[in-house]
């Protein structure tokens, strides 16, 4: 395969916003043309359900980049005008009823968010877009009672903030604690009390029957018959990849664009990054999609290194995963994987003062740290993580392998 000269990217995302970047610095010199859905150039979204959901932020603070920076990329970004089907035998992305020709794709669409099953009346919002946060935000300006449905990321945070604006607040969760699946019992136990001290109604172990109302809500209605009143009702019960537009084409689609370990696609020159991407993470020896915003930013930047390689070596993309959280004034970061019999250790401060550091391990291997508001110790474990240290060297702490330093 030559060279390519027309690269694609479907999604005007971080992820997009990073694989163009990528390949200017790389040394592609060739035409770029970016699609990208909404008419936004690419903006942050973590701020969407604090900062700029809590006012204290224009919308405008949430840009990515500088208007007048994009003049630098040289790159066609068609704002507005999502990708709505692909042409793999003819090399090129359908939008609309045009045809985009390409050597090289990058998709980049991200993800859409799930919905309760039902007729939803207004009132009821999911959190993805910048409408979408103005939306909620309006709704919280005049005083809303709320009620925020699913305890995850999104769904903790747009609770947070709430509280923190004086509102009154009720959080539904399915599982047993908030986070369960990603954190565990123990901690996620923690982040169900850390709600409540701040005032947060937390409801766990209950699902969702239905919306009371009339063409506004005014009330959930829980599977144990229980009735919460809201004016507003938040739905935080995950995202799906955006991979509709994708259906029909050829390319292999499993929880997502099914990729190798150098995020390349089942079709030649097409590749994938950000919460769209399923790939094989060598590391765990596993198949995952991620949905968070530093694994966006490092695999745009491995898709892209394998683009520009070609038939060339690459190097496969193995990180080790990690996400962060604010909520009620913590941050919590959580890097690597935590599964069911992990072993856990606090290394670090106090579990009753809200700033400690928990590090997990399985079979002698350090597999996860946990961290609420010690941002730097946890950063230092994550690179434990990525050099394979053991559990006892993470009891330890870092800087105890032989040669790894703090500065190493």
């Amino acid at each position: 395969m030559s060279a390519p000269r027309r690269v694609v990217v479907a999604g005007a995302s971080l992820a997009g916003l990073r694989a163009v970047e990528a390949l200017r610095r790389g040394g592609f010199d060739g035409r770029i043309t970016v699609l990208g859905a909404e008419p936004h150039l690419p903006y942050d979204r973590p701020p969407l359900s604090k900062e700029v959901l809590a006012g204290k932020w224009d919308p405008g603070r949430a840009a990515l980049r500088a208007p007048e920076s994009y003049a630098a990329l040289a790159a066609d970004f068609r704002l507005g005008t999502p990708a709505t089907g692909l042409d793999l035998a003819g090399r090129a992305v359908l939008a609309g009823a045009e045809r985009v020709p390409f050597d090289a794709l990058v998709v980049a669409t991200g993800a859409a968010p799930r919905r309760l099953p039902g007729r939803a009346p207004a009132g009821v919002h999911a959190l993805r877009t910048l409408e979408d946060c103005l939306a909620i935000r309006a709704a919280f300006d005049a005083g809303a009672r709320v009620a925020v449905v699913g305890a995850g990321f999104i769904g903790g945070e747009v609770a947070a903030t709430a509280r923190a604006r004086g509102l009154e607040v009720t959080l539904v969760e399915a599982l047993p604690v908030p986070l369960e699946r990603q954190c565990g019992a123990a901690i996620g136990g923690l982040l169900a009390s850390l709600h409540r001290d701040f005032g947060v109604d937390v409801r766990l172990g209950v699902g969702v029957d239905g919306f009371e109302g009339g063409s506004r809500v005014e009330a959930l209605r829980l599977a144990d018959g229980s009735r919460v009143p809201a004016d507003v009702v938040v739905v935080g019960v995950g995202v799906a990849p955006a991979t509709g537009w994708l259906e029909g084409s050829g390319l292999a689609l499993e929880d997502g664009v099914r990729c190798d370990d150098r995020c390349r696609a089942s079709a030649p020159g097409v590749f994938a990054a950000g919460d769209v991407a399923r790939w094989w993470n060598p590391r765990y020896g596993e198949a995952m999609r991620i949905e968070h915003w530093t694994h966006a930013t490092e695999q745009a930047d491995a898709a892209v290194a394998a683009l520009l390689a070609g038939e060339g070596p690459s190097e496969p993309f193995a990180p080790v995963p990690y996400f962060w959280s604010d909520q009620h004034g913590v941050k919590i970061q959580l890097a690597g994987r935590i599964r069911p019999g992990d072993a856990m250790r606090v290394v670090d401060g106090a579990v009753a003062d809200r700033r400690f550091v928990a590090v997990f391990g399985r079979e002698g291997r350090l597999t996860a740290a946990l961290g609420w508001s010690r941002p730097r110790l946890v950063m230092q474990y994550r690179r434990m993580l990525r050099e394979g240290a053991s559990f006892e060297e993470a009891l330890k702490g870092p800087g105890s392998q032989p040669g790894r330093g703090e500065g190493a």
